[in-house]
């Protein structure tokens, strides 16, 4: 009788797994990435628009950083860079390089470590930041080239 009982539990408990949705499952809300920018107080909100950046300097260890898209301004003298970055401090905007000749434009991002940011944990979580660079002289028909690809 108990190994009736025990086989009929275990079957049970297998069919009702079986129904429940699987860790696996297609959830289309899930598989959208989640954008979110941290604020003054260190909490984090959904991000409308990429956060605006300037060149902070003097950080640890820069490296070129890959940029996703580059827009002019309506008069070609001005760039809207669009990266994806961390949190500060340990993803600072060190500089940006622009090289400019009669062909192209390549802008090259750095990124380091904030001075005095070496026992900081940071949180992992992507933000979209954004900086402007100026040409020296206006875009035209250059090409615009990402430096960190090269």
């Amino acid at each position: 009788m108990m190994t009736a009982t025990l086989a009929t539990g275990s079957l049970l408990l297998a069919l009702g797994c079986g129904n429940a949705p699987s860790a696996t499952a297609t959830n289309p809300a899930a598989e959208r990435p989640v954008v979110t920018s941290a604020n003054s107080t260190g909490a984090t909100t959904p991000a409308a628009a990429p956060s605006p950046t300037k060149p902070k300097g003097h950080t640890i260890t820069p490296r070129k950083v890959r940029w996703e898209k580059a827009k002019p301004s309506r008069d070609g003298r001005r760039l809207k860079i669009v990266w994806w970055s961390g949190v500060e401090p340990c993803n600072v905007l060190d500089r940006v390089k622009v090289r400019e000749t009669a062909k192209t434009v390549t802008v090259t991002l750095y990124e380091g470590r904030a001075r005095g940011s070496r026992d900081v944990a940071c949180i992992q979580i992507a933000i979209q930041k954004t900086t402007t660079v100026k040409l020296k002289a206006p875009l035209g028909k250059r090409k615009i080239v990402d430096g960190a690809r090269r």
